[in-house]
């Protein structure tokens, strides 16, 4: 399957409109990319990805991705180092747990954008909305190979 055709078009849509709210409580910047295989871990994947996308770009180092390869079947979370220097190391585990019960089920928009309302209201705590805050990454679905 092509990494474009994993969500329909309405899919995307609810799931940048979930990117787009979980944002309206946190700076925190999350973004989505999807591709088609992993062929190594999916952090390392994840990493990779994160650095081609200029994800460290944001004034507070708060980007949070969420990696997808839907034909390999697998996915990762990671955020980054501002994230990482003041979470707790299994910040990300609970939106772990929704996103295998949802796939495992077969609902992928449900996944994916309950995965990013709860990484919004989990970064809240740590990164709250500012009122002068700007959009520093695009909301949009980013995709691979």
């Amino acid at each position: 399957m092509r990494p474009e055709d994993f969500l329909t078009a309405d899919q995307q849509k609810t799931v940048v409109d979930a990117v787009r709210s979980a944002e309206k409580g946190t700076s925190g910047e999350i973004r989505i990319h999807i591709e088609s295989e992993c062929d190594t871990d999916p952090i390392k994947r994840a990493e990779e990805i994160f650095g081609k996308l200029g994800m460290h770009r944001t004034v507070l180092r708060n980007g949070v991705l969420i990696y997808v390869a839907c034909n390999t079947k697998v996915f990762a979370i990671i955020g980054d180092k501002g994230i990482n220097e003041v979470v707790p190391e299994d910040f990300w585990e609970d939106v772990i747990r929704i996103m295998s019960v949802r796939f495992r089920e077969g609902l992928f928009t449900e996944g994916l954008s309950e995965a990013v309302a709860a990484s919004g209201e989990k970064l809240k705590a740590f990164f709250p909305y500012n009122s002068d805050d700007i959009n520093e990454q695009p909301d949009e679905i980013s995709f691979g190979k």
